[in-house]
């Protein structure tokens, strides 16, 4: 299968022919705990992308400190390096109200070292009230333009009382996976996005 990535930032180095190119896809999650719904998301997100996409979740918000001139801690250079590497990022938030600091922190680490200049960022906000996700996405689209990445995403008003997963953990409600894919189809290159999971 020959893969068109153009549109897609490829990564420093990735110029072999369309049949030795790739797609790689960074994911992280603006929660610092492990089981939140949005930490779910993201990972359930993985199993629908085409097998032909890498994707590599980053698990280190929690140690993130504030940015500071100088040289980057351990946190912030794992960060800015897998961005470095990917071709787009995928991120996942709650509402405004509980975004957590971190976050920020993380933006400014990869803002200062432009790690996010021209880079596809998708944004899947979740809130189980309308407005919530709405002031998600608007709040963490300045920041990501603030930083010239190239911003898309979707606002996924969720109630907590309906079963989004499976056992497995993969997404089990086919409206959340049918706007989960249209998120995950602007990361990816046009034909691509045969699913992974069968609806």
């Amino acid at each position: 299968m020959v893969l068109d990535i153009r549109g897609i930032g490829q990564v420093l180095g990735n110029f072999g022919t369309s049949l030795e190119q790739w797609v790689k896809i960074i994911g992280f999650a603006a929660s610092l705990h492990t089981g939140s719904f949005i930490t779910r998301l993201l990972d359930a997100a993985g199993g629908e992308l085409p097998r032909d996409v890498e994707f590599e979740v980053w698990r280190g918000l929690d140690a993130i400190t504030p940015y500071h001139p100088g040289p980057a801690p351990a946190a912030a250079r794992e960060l800015v390096g897998l961005v470095a590497d990917g071709d787009a990022v995928l991120l996942t938030a709650p509402e405004h109200s509980l975004l957590p600091i971190e976050l920020t922190y993380a933006l400014d680490w990869m803002a200062a070292r432009d790690g996010l200049s021209g880079k596809h960022v998708a944004v899947m906000s979740a809130s189980a009230r309308a407005c919530g996700a709405m002031w998600a996405q608007a709040e963490l689209n300045k920041q990501l333009l603030e930083a010239r990445a190239v911003v898309m995403g979707a606002e996924l008003v969720v109630s907590p009382a309906c079963p989004y997963f499976d056992e497995n953990g993969r997404l089990a409600a086919p409206d959340l996976r049918a706007q989960v894919r249209a998120v995950l189809g602007q990361l990816c290159p046009a034909g691509m996005m045969e699913p992974a999971l069968s609806l």
